[in-house]
């Protein structure tokens, strides 16, 4: 009887190579990743929520501003065009600015476009009161 010494070498070194199983490896690698995940802050802006909520209404946030000022200055990018009451007041503009007095503000009506101001000041209130020039 001979002994057939290649299919032994055969099984023999197949036997010895060796096996991987990746279900653990996986099982491991989607646990960190939910760690990660569930751990992560992913928010783009920290933004204060009052920002946020003074375009909602169109008129901007002065509630943080200290002391009694008459004037508060209104800035928005590119501007071009102040209109009050349907009088144009762009000659009030100074550096992207306008300053817009505190009672119309807090009474009247302001729509801020782009590079556009629109506002409607409370009765009694002149368009040359309701919108000066910012002192620069």
């Amino acid at each position: 009887m001979a002994i057939d010494i290649k299919s032994y070498k055969k099984k023999f070194l197949d036997d010895q190579k060796p096996n991987i199983n990746l279900v653990p490896f996986i099982d491991i690698l989607f646990t960190i990743m939910i760690f990660l995940v569930v751990t992560s802050n992913f928010s783009a802006v920290d933004a204060p929520i009052d920002a946020t909520d003074s375009g909602a209404t169109g008129k901007p946030n002065v509630t943080d501003v200290s002391g009694d000022a008459e004037y508060y200055i209104v800035p928005v990018a590119n501007l071009h065009k102040v209109t009050v009451n349907g009088v144009d007041r762009s000659d009030a503009i100074s550096g992207g600015a306008v300053g817009v007095q505190a009672k119309v503000m807090d009474e009247g009506q302001m729509s801020i476009k782009p590079g556009e101001i629109i506002i409607t000041t409370p009765g009694g209130i002149s368009p040359e009161k309701a919108v000066q020039r910012p002192n620069t």
